[in-house]
């Protein structure tokens, strides 16, 4: 993806420290920034997936909904498609002129030793219920702070992001609720129009071999990835009874490869797209089954706040073409550093030094691209 006039990124990167609510985002396979823009005024606030119901617009959803982190919507009073559309449409927004740059923070980022401590910490509080058989499936995530570079540019770091994983849904999103996240998710939870509706199952996680997709996967990944296939497909059952699967299949994003299965399903009431979220959200990838007592289990006992890792974010029309995903591979910018964010499954055969790796591999994705931009 090229970069947009020097003075247009400037300007979106001050806008990531202003009141104004914006979104700009790359669906799969494409080369085409999409910008949806809410031309002044609060944000639409929601409590709960359900009503999102009849709702239009870029959606930032958290994985467990408070009153700090509520979700929102970013309502569409501007939209634009590549930068020069962009350009023109933005190019007279007026920004808060006194505007000097990232705050500076006071954060010192834990060591890689310490963060592991924590981690194994925590994750001996998740095997143990998992070994008794009190869940079948719990997924742990974690956090981890990185000091940006002192022109660290939020739109850079979207861009290198686009240029780096072309198979990934890119966003970038700030509102004065959400704050500015920038992410690189492969997986969908709700695509489609009309009556054609697409969903994935996407789980276990081994790191590519060069160049190279492994296909050979342990009993643990395959295990992993029927959970949350068999939740889908019940959940799916619910809303429609013309139902398509394809999968498990391995997928690659970035460099690492899943476990894939998609489904395909008709829906007679694209009015009530809320209420097949709330029944998804959150799906055995991101949770654990059963699902809510796995839920109610990570709150109290994963040891921090997931914000809107893990939820969902994208666009929403119930009217047309609607592409929603996982906001997974994520970051948060505050300041002058930003939290990354990584999970995995834990299955009671699952390994701490392991699901470790997998969380450093995850969190890799969009290291990257603070690094480079």
């Amino acid at each position: 993806m090229n970069k947009p006039d020097s003075q247009i990124h400037k300007l979106i990167d001050r806008m990531t420290c202003s009141d104004r609510s914006f979104a700009i985002y790359r669906l799969p396979w494409t080369d085409i920034p999409i910008l949806v823009m809410q031309d002044g005024g609060e944000n639409h606030i929601f409590t709960n997936l359900k009503e999102l119901n009849g709702q239009k617009g870029f959606v930032v959803s958290p994985f467990h909904f408070t009153d700090e982190h509520p979700g929102v919507i970013i309502r569409p009073d501007i939209t634009a498609s590549g930068w020069e559309e962009i350009e023109e449409k933005i190019s007279s927004v007026a920004i808060d002129e006194q505007f000097s740059g990232y705050s500076p923070s006071s954060v010192t980022p834990q060591t890689e030793s310490e963060l592991k401590k924590s981690y194994i910490e925590t994750f001996s509080r998740f095997i143990s219920p998992l070994k008794s058989k009190t869940f079948s499936k719990l997924v742990l995530s974690r956090s981890a702070e990185h000091v940006l570079k002192d022109d660290f540019s939020p739109l850079e770091a979207f861009i290198t992001a686009c240029n780096s994983y072309p198979r990934m849904m890119i966003s970038l999103s700030h509102t004065p609720v959400s704050g500015t996240w920038i992410g690189s998710t492969p997986e969908i939870i709700l695509s489609g129009e009309g009556g054609t509706w697409n969903t994935v199952a996407l789980a276990g996680t081994m790191p590519m071999q060069g160049e190279v997709m492994p296909t050979e996967w342990h009993k643990k990944e395959q295990d992993e990835q029927a959970f949350v296939s068999e939740y889908i497909n019940k959940v799916i059952k619910k809303f429609s009874s013309k139902i398509s699967v394809k999968g498990p299949y391995t997928a690659r994003a970035g460099q690492l490869v899943h476990l894939r299965t998609d489904f395909q399903f008709g829906l007679k009431k694209t009015s009530e797209l809320g209420n097949l979220l709330d029944a998804l959200h959150p799906t055995p990838a991101v949770c654990g089954l059963p699902k809510e007592k796995a839920y109610d289990f990570i709150i109290e006992n994963e040891g921090y706040d997931r914000k809107y890792y893990s939820g969902i974010i994208g666009w929403l029309d119930p009217d047309g073409h609607t592409t929603l995903y996982v906001n997974l591979r994520c970051l948060n910018v505050n300041g002058n550093y930003a939290t990354l964010y990584a999970g995995g499954g834990i299955l009671p055969s699952s390994d701490a030094n392991s699901e470790w790796e997998e969380t450093q591999h995850k969190m890799k994705t969009m290291r990257k691209c603070l690094e480079n931009s």
